[in-house]
């Protein structure tokens, strides 16, 4: 019913000599969905989990794991849990929150065992924090939101902030969805890395027969994974992240680290990539 796996972090110098097989073991996040299961991975980068949770039809719960060597996951942390399939429902200190595609949840710090009911497909993501923030179901018409890019540059996309200094507040989680519209493949570029904060992203509403390639690495040692629908890859603070899909897709992005100021970044330009 549950199962962590640990990722190690890796350093730029080791991360130049993978082939592609060790960068996936690495730096995929693959089968994370699994129907009655949830599958958590633990990393070393700022100690962010990310996993999933699909109750398909029983209620699952998340209490105690080994890796954070505390009675309950939350007792040090903070989590934002975002619902990318059917309607469903969150329990949380005797709390129900219906959620709907595309809602997330944050829950504070201390707030004990979570149960994920009904047809949701809950992608997790949690950090350690330093005090509780209240819990808050955020909808889509309540995040802040960007709209970047041209259908000329194949990346005109909105960016949704839902944990995010201008909608609440948060120990270091900043968490979002950017959404291409139809016709744009291209995310996050020009690139840009911060050494202060680590990321993640999760890939989803990506057509079955579809993929994205994910750039990572050093800005002039690039790398790529190939990520299908509802897969996604860990970005070191040392990585550029960036991606370019077969159709058009969305997906989440978190961050932890340092601070929560969403601007504090290095763009990389395509020059400086070459």
């Amino acid at each position: 019913m549950l199962t962590v796996e640990t990722r190690y972090a890796i350093d730029p110098k080791a991360a130049k000599a993978f082939d592609t097989e060790e960068l996936r073991q690495n730096f995929h996040m693959s089968n994370m969905f699994i129907d009655g299961k949830i599958k958590l991975i633990y990393t070393h980068y700022d100690r962010m989990i990310v996993g999933g949770a699909v109750p398909a039809g029983q209620e699952l719960t998340l209490d105690k794991i080994a890796e954070t060597g505390t009675d309950s996951i939350l007792d040090r942390r903070e989590m934002t849990i975002v619902n990318i399939g059917g309607d469903g429902t969150i329990s949380v200190a005797g709390q129900d929150h219906a959620m709907v595609k595309g809602d997330m949840l944050y829950i504070g710090m201390a707030q004990g065992a979570i149960s994920f009911k009904g047809a949701g497909r809950y992608y997790i993501i949690s950090a350690p924090a330093h005090t509780t923030y209240p819990t808050r179901l955020i909808k889509i018409e309540q995040a802040a939101f960007v709209e970047l890019g041209d259908v000329k540059t194949s990346n005109e996309r909105t960016i949704y902030q839902f944990v995010h200094p201008d909608v609440m507040q948060s120990c270091q989680l900043v968490v979002g969805m950017t959404k291409l519209t139809n016709g744009s493949v291209w995310n996050t570029m020009p690139a840009h890395v911060h050494d202060r904060r680590m990321e993640a992203y999760l890939y989803f509403d990506v057509p079955e027969d579809q993929g994205v390639v994910h750039l990572m690495g050093e800005p002039k040692q690039t790398r790529h994974l190939i990520i299908r629908n509802e897969e996604g890859a860990i970005s070191p603070p040392w990585s550029i992240h960036s991606g370019s899909g077969t159709a058009s897709y969305t997906f989440i992005w978190a961050m932890a680290g340092d601070n929560v100021d969403y601007t504090d970044l290095e763009v990389v330009a395509i020059e400086d990539m070459l």
